[in-house]
């Protein structure tokens, strides 16, 4: 018989399918979850320190780039004096602890503003090597650690310049919330900078000051164990096919603080695409996230559902193989044999004939041709007759009882058994987790828009009253080539007239290109936002440097992994950019993310405040908004971003028990179907078609030719048939034929 044909084969693989679905649904549904931290909030632990690393990347990218386009467009300029250099830097951005200018020759300090630069670390006689301008880290004698840009000012007939920037290890803008801290560690696993964790001196008890110890402690015991992971490659520290983030990153249990256990989050500063380097990502950093969350000791789940679930499928499965083997295979096995018996010659015997279906008819044909072989007429052996009541049941009948019996387990796993929404337990750790990184993303877009409008402000100052047109333009190109944010770039009159332009053609019209306001939203109404940033250039009589955002832009920085949907939306909550797909300026898709962003642009004291929220209401859904809230000119635009997600795409222990049970179920479904329909097309059908030739050649058709489709039992019989079929061709030929006697014509006399 064919390994793949024949009854015995889809059986048996139902057999062994279904005895190993109940093994593992006795297993995995029954498996006891004592973690006590569900594995979304490690997820989201993860994801926190992700956005750290992320923030502090851009951070310290955005501040080399800064000052070394600031020093290029100070020396493309007139020669202008270490103060007048330091003072234009600082009045634009404010983003380093101290500034210096060193005359290179000389080593001499031509100017310096706020902390003191370590400018002892800086060896000016290196600076023309390989890699003599690069950020350095320089830890400083009160073990605070700085970095150190550096620049050179360079003006024909004038001595070159060292412009120093010294900058903190500090997160621009991460959102921590309560009983979460934060820290920047080397690669060996040393802590440079953190934030979260009071001082000693700040509390009053003795039992703060312990917990701020062994909290200290836990920070630096993850920072070792951070530095550790950050030594394999990236694409090893995940499973394959998982993506996402660029760089190492994991989470990690650790141990009791008092009454909470520490969680943690890490992840080293990484370029945002493969294969690219950046200053920062070369710098061997690794940021630490770590959060004390309260463990539930009751969230456990009963072997006894799982056993229970496992027992019901051996039973159902034992009831359907019992019944294909009872009334399928075995009147099929005895067809087979009796067909064999009849074509050795036999003949002796009636045929034992089956009790129900087709296996009966063809039974019933067996027996006909029997007799027809021993010399019967096809009339003699009597006419066909099609079985009636329950021995009318086929083999279609027959595998459909089957295919109900094993759906009557699986439906009601797929579609009713241990449903998780209405008992499903949230952590509150998950909530806080959302409001917080959705304010860091916040004031990621904030600090995104403000420094685009710094640079602006930095380039038209520098292109002053004497700058051509040619000029500008060169200008232009280099801005728009450091900045990726902007999609085009254009100086203009007072009257809106361009005057020079690189980039996209202008999406603003002339009148709306002139304005006081340092940031617009425009396109109102239209299918794209426009995002429209300038800056006056002095002595030029109002003329403006004007940049028009990249959609794109913004869409990338909402781009995070597990925060759901993410919308910026403006004063009026309509869209303005996503990480999914959107349509310009719709609103939010429900009235309680409305609400909720309304609710958080409302002030609570001097500011606005992020806001994050449990829906059960339509599916347990976690939401957050968080209003721009800090300054800058991006402030007064009133914009939020809001996030959403269903909590049904958190790894929470009961949508995992959930997802386990209608996995079972759709794997029941899937070998029931599998099997049953392999049995209807190899087995089923061929039955059928078999029991209407072996009817036609009993009723006396001699000519049909019956060839076999597989070489299985229902082929095997087929062949009978047809080797039948020659037996009874040759026995019709040898009988002698019987002619009627002629009739003769009377004679006729004739009289002479």
């Amino acid at each position: 018989m064919s390994l793949i044909g024949g009854i015995r084969p889809p059986i048996a693989v139902l057999s062994v399918l279904l005895l190993s679905l109940a093994g593992i649904t006795a297993l995995v549904l029954g498996r006891a979850d004592n973690a006590g931290v569900p594995k979304a909030v490690l997820t989201s632990q993860q994801h926190f320190a992700e956005d750290g690393a992320i923030a502090l990347r851009a951070s310290i990218d955005e501040s080399v780039t800064d000052l070394t386009r600031s020093a290029a467009l100070f020396s493309a300029g007139e020669p202008v004096s270490g103060d007048a250099a330091l003072d234009k830097l600082g009045s634009t951005y404010q983003k380093w602890t101290g500034t210096a200018v060193v005359e290179i020759r000389s080593g001499k300090l031509v100017a310096a503003r706020g902390e003191t630069v370590p400018l002892t670390s800086v060896n000016t006689a290196s600076l023309g090597d390989e890699g003599g301008l690069a950020p350095r880290m320089v830890r400083l004698k009160n073990g605070e650690t700085r970095l150190l840009s550096l620049a050179l000012l360079s003006w024909p007939g004038r001595p070159q310049l060292l412009l120093v920037a010294s900058s903190n290890l500090t997160f621009p803008g991460i959102s921590l919330g309560q009983f979460r801290s934060i820290a920047v560690a080397d690669q060996n696993g040393a802590i440079l900078s953190s934030d979260g964790i009071p001082e000693p001196e700040q509390v009053r008890n003795g039992t703060d000051r312990a917990d701020i110890k062994a909290s200290n402690k836990q920070l630096k015991s993850f920072a070792q164990l951070a530095a550790r992971k950050a030594r394999q490659d990236p694409r090893s520290s995940k499973e394959p096919g998982m993506g996402g983030y660029q760089g190492v990153s994991g989470s990690v249990v650790g141990g009791h603080v008092l009454s909470s256990r520490s969680v943690a989050g890490y992840a080293t500063l990484a370029a945002p695409a493969p294969g690219e380097i950046t200053t920062a990502s070369g710098l061997g950093l690794s940021v630490v996230a770590m959060a004390k969350v309260s463990e539930d000791p009751t969230r456990t789940k009963s072997v006894v559902f799982g056993l229970l679930a496992g027992g019901a499928l051996l039973v159902a499965g034992a009831v359907a193989v019992a019944v294909l083997l009872g009334t399928v295979q075995r009147p099929l096995i005895r067809l087979f044999l009796e067909s064999r018996r009849l074509t050795r010659g036999d003949l002796t015997r009636p045929v034992n004939v089956p009790g129900y279906g087709e296996a009966r008819r063809i039974g019933s044909a067996l027996e006909r041709l029997r007799r027809q072989l021993l010399g019967e007429t096809a009339e003699a052996t009597g006419a066909t007759s099609r079985p009636r009541g329950l021995r009318r049941v086929g083999t279609r009948a027959l595998l459909s009882v089957c295919a109900v019996l094993l759906l009557a387990w699986s439906a009601p796993l797929m579609l009713l058994v241990n449903r998780a929404d209405d008992k499903a337990v949230v952590p509150q750790q998950l909530v806080s987790d959302q409001r917080e990184r959705t304010d860091t993303l916040s004031d990621r877009v904030r600090r995104a828009l403000n420094e685009g409008s710094a640079d602006l402000d930095s380039v038209a100052s520098l292109i002053g009253n004497r700058t051509d047109a040619e000029t500008m333009g060169k200008v232009l190109e280099r801005t728009l080539d450091e900045n990726r944010r902007y999609r085009s770039l254009y100086v203009v009159d007072s009257s809106g007239e361009i005057l020079a332009a690189k980039g996209n053609s202008p999406k603003v019209i002339r009148a709306h290109r002139v304005s006081d306001t340092p940031i617009r939203l425009l396109g109102q109404g239209g299918k794209e936002p426009v995002v429209v940033a300038d800056a006056e250039i002095p002595g030029r009589n109002g003329a403006r440097l004007v940049g028009e955002f990249r959609v794109e832009f913004f869409n990338a920085l909402l781009t995070r992994p597990g925060l759901g949907v993410v919308r910026l939306v403006d004063d009026h909550s309509k869209v303005i950019a996503g990480n999914t797909g959107f349509l310009a300026f719709q609103g939010l898709p429900d009235e309680h993310l409305k609400d909720l962003a309304a609710a958080s642009a409302q002030r609570l004291g001097k500011k606005a405040r992020a806001n994050g929220v449990l829906y059960r209401e339509g599916g347990v859904q976690i939401a957050a908004a968080a209003p721009f809230a800090g300054s800058g000119p991006a402030e007064s635009l009133g914009w939020s971003v809001v996030s959403w997600q269903a909590a049904n795409r958190l790894d929470i222990p009961e949508y995992d028990s959930q997802n386990r049970t209608v996995l079972a179920g759709l794997l029941g479904a899937a070998a029931a179907a599998a099997c049953l329909g392999w049995m209807h097309i190899v087995v089923a059908r061929p039955l059928r078609s078999l029991a209407q030739r072996a009817e036609a050649l009993a009723d006396g058709d001699r000519k049909t030719v019956l060839f076999p489709q597989h070489h299985d039992e229902v082929g095997a019989v087929t062949r009978s048939l047809e080797l039948i079929r020659q037996r009874l061709q040759e026995l019709s030929r040898q009988q002698p034929r019987r002619t009627p006697p002629q009739a003769h014509a009377p004679q006729q006399y004739t009289r002479n």
